[in-house]
């Protein structure tokens, strides 16, 4: 498609935000995929390698 270069929220899947920026609450099935999400994203933003 032409939307490669939209970002796209793992949270609520919707495009052109990111999930911490994310204002759908999660679903409550989803509550430990997305702190485990979470927990990558800082540690990448950190610049730690995983």
């Amino acid at each position: 498609g032409q939307n490669g270069n939209q970002i796209r929220c793992y949270n609520c899947r919707g495009i052109g935000h990111y999930a911490r920026d994310c204002t759908v609450r999660p679903r409550r099935r989803n509550a430990a995929y997305l702190q485990t999400q979470l927990l990558i994203a800082q540690k990448e933003e950190a610049g730690i390698q995983l």
